[in-house]
């Protein structure tokens, strides 16, 4: 995902590498496309159950292989379950950038449970990870490709242009979303995501 990758190699040379590998199993479609536009999409996701770990105080760069690297050990059985879940993507990174468009100390990374688990997902057994119900939305989105801080804050510039100055969306966050394995070297699909408001 990164350019200096989210999931770089060292990343999974870990005591939970094993539940890493197992968890790159299914892609579950959850999003409703409504219309696309030049330059951007408009699609809605349904309300579901999301594991998520928050960070404060270190840069994305520092911290993100190691939230991630939470999770998918999670979802690759590391819960009191021991149950492997698989993976929904995307992973979804919610960052706050700066009023330069600089991100902030502060994000939170999130993977939606799997269908077969949204009723009652297993419980982590680390600590620092919730599993919370997330609200349904609407995003506008664009992107493709290997991304770091540097090239979603670009995508993120570029967005905003094409939605131009009457669409309404959150401006104080938005969403960097992967969809692939650490170790794909070619194809990679990320996307940047706007939290659509009402007019």
């Amino acid at each position: 995902m990164l350019v200096q990758t989210l999931f770089q190699n060292q990343h999974l040379q870990t005591p939970g590498a094993s539940c890493i590998k197992r968890v790159f199993t299914r892609k579950l479609g959850v999003r409703k496309n409504l219309e696309k536009r030049v330059g951007f999409e408009v699609r809605r996701y349904d309300a579901a159950k999301y594991a998520a770990v928050y960070s404060e105080g270190r840069t994305y760069e520092q911290v993100i292989g190691e939230l991630v690297r939470k999770l998918l050990t999670y979802i690759g059985g590391n819960n009191e379950q021991g149950e492997a879940m698989g993976i929904a993507f995307p992973i979804i990174i919610t960052v706050y950038p700066r009023n330069d468009g600089v991100f902030s100390r502060r994000l939170a990374v999130g993977i939606r449970i799997p269908n077969a688990y949204q009723q009652d997902p297993p419980a982590p057994t680390d600590s620092a990870i919730v599993v919370e119900e997330r609200p349904g939305m609407t995003v506008y989105t664009q992107f493709g490709g290997f991304a770091g801080e540097s090239e979603y804050r670009a995508e993120a510039s570029r967005l905003t242009r094409a939605l131009g100055e009457t669409t309404p969306f959150q401006r104080k966050q938005y969403f960097c979303c992967s969809y692939d394995p650490p170790l794909k070297p070619y194809g990679r699909r990320n996307e940047v995501w706007f939290l659509q408001e009402d007019p």
